[in-house]
């Protein structure tokens, strides 16, 4: 049976439509040991491997009906009958001495091409080359097919839990898919899910009547407006919030997750917290350098909200609203900046505001994809918010991959037209990363926001101590 996409999952095709410079594929960069003292395994074994867990994700199998959103129905999912791993699983080599320098620069490089719509649209290379015999593995994913929440859980799935797997173990996989197997039974039931896809499929009565039309149109940019008017009104411009290119940078900041935890049981929060206040003391020190800090008062970060239910949190696609959180960047008092922080994540977890976008994306789920394309880009314009920042915890425990545990993750998450910098933040064992992803020409100075979250969270921890 055909599965359309969903209105959101649409959304990231028509954002990547409208704009040349918008590339809409999350990704995370896997480094691994070396597999005893052969290196890197075998790129056949671990082509392989994927391939037969593939079997239980199925939708990594498929491609889109049609590479572009049509103005009277979306894609479908369909089977890619031309599929062949080795075009999805390749390997590279870091030039050497492969440090951090040039690990990030490749990373830049790779994450700045687009995926190829008229295949599965998920790509892994084997980067081998790295410092100390370590090697990755580095995919990208559009957005359209998993978010980050899904995403961790697909890295996971490929994975195992254990160096030294029973023989013709699928690892992790199993779990999810599971999950994708109830949402298959959902659908051929008829349930809510069901009716909202025929919705999003079916919408072609409506775009055949000009009144219909017109009605829908006008309903759906009235939700949008009232959504900016009543909860959103006036992110400010800075210099973040121009146009961009398709050329990306990346940076990354690795530190305990017990710092973070240590931060806010003595602060009060959560780590969430945490990570969002340690981003603004990064931010303003970014503006300090660019000599913007007195116009720039607070930016506001688009925080995404995992709307899974119980037994959902493997499945694919996008199950994820918003929150627009106002970070207050210009407060120099780190324990103040921190505490505002905490207090407006707060205010919103108790308020509409995320039943206010997903009401959004509700409309757009049943109007034609005409439609649709003029509330997603309502949705993501710089006059909503400045900055992405995601946290999506991961795995306690460590991962293997082929008998190689798994040290360190770099995450990555998508930079909208007109938005500079996008922060991903995951959890692997006892460490969290921060991924930052900027626009190579807007934002050169990148180390000097990676080098002010470093020194916030550094700020935070002391005065921490100084309150315990």
């Amino acid at each position: 049976m055909s599965v359309h996409l969903t209105a959101l999952d649409a959304a990231f095709l028509e954002l990547e439509e409208a704009d040349e410079s918008a590339h809409m594929h999350i990704g995370w960069a896997m480094i691994f040991d070396p597999v005893g003292e052969r290196g890197p395994p075998s790129l056949d074994a671990l082509r392989a491997q994927t391939a037969e867990r593939l079997d239980l994700l199925p939708r990594f199998r498929l491609r889109l009906s049609s590479p572009r959103v049509g103005s009277l129905s979306l894609p479908t999912w369909e089977p890619d009958p031309d599929f062949d791993i080795a075009t999805h699983m390749r390997r590279a080599t870091l030039p050497a001495p492969g440090g951090e320098a040039e690990l990030l620069d490749w990373l830049g490089d790779f994450y700045s091409h687009r995926l190829d719509r008229t295949h599965p649209l998920w790509e892994t290379t084997m980067l081998e080359g790295l410092a100390d015999g370590r090697w990755a593995l580095v995919t990208k994913a559009h957005h359209c097919l998993v978010d980050g929440i899904s995403g961790v859980s697909v890295v996971g799935a490929l994975l195992d839990a254990e160096a030294d797997p029973a023989p013709g173990s699928k690892g992790l996989a199993e779990a999810l898919a599971a999950a994708e197997q109830h949402e298959q039974e959902e659908e051929a039931g008829g349930g809510a899910l069901s009716s909202l896809r025929g919705a999003i499929g079916g919408g072609v009565d409506v775009a055949l009547h000009p009144r219909k039309l017109a009605a829908a149109l006008s309903r759906s940019r009235a939700l949008a407006e009232m959504v900016v008017r009543e909860q959103l009104i006036g992110a400010p411009h800075t210099s973040l919030n121009e146009a961009i290119g398709g050329s990306r940078r990346l940076a990354a900041v690795d530190v305990p997750l017990d710092d973070l935890k240590q931060i806010k049981r003595e602060l009060g929060g959560t780590v969430n917290d945490v990570v969002l206040a340690a981003t603004a003391g990064g931010l303003r020190r970014l503006f300090e350098h660019r000599g913007e800090i007195s116009a720039v008062d607070h930016i506001r970060a688009m925080v995404p909200v995992n709307l899974r239910q119980a037994g959902e949190s493997l499945a694919l696609g996008n199950r994820v609203s918003s929150l627009f959180v106002d970070l207050p960047v210009a407060d120099p008092d780190p324990l103040l900046r921190y505490r505002k922080t905490a207090a407006a994540s707060q205010d919103l977890k108790h308020g509409s505001q995320a039943a206010g976008t997903e009401a959004l994306i509700g409309v757009a789920g049943v109007t034609p994809p005409l439609i649709q394309s003029v509330v997603a880009r309502l949705a993501f314009t710089p006059r909503l918010f400045n900055i992405t920042i995601t946290n999506v915890p991961g795995p306690p425990a460590t991962l293997y991959a082929m008998g190689a545990p798994m040290r360190r993750v770099i995450p990555l998450v998508p930079i909208f037209t007109g938005h500079a910098v996008g922060v991903a933040v995951v959890s692997y064992g006892d460490r969290i990363a921060f991924g930052l992803n900027v626009d190579r020409a807007t934002v050169p100075d990148i180390d000097v926001l990676r080098d002010g979250i470093e020194e916030s969270l550094a700020e935070l921890g002391q005065v921490a101590k100084a309150v315990a």
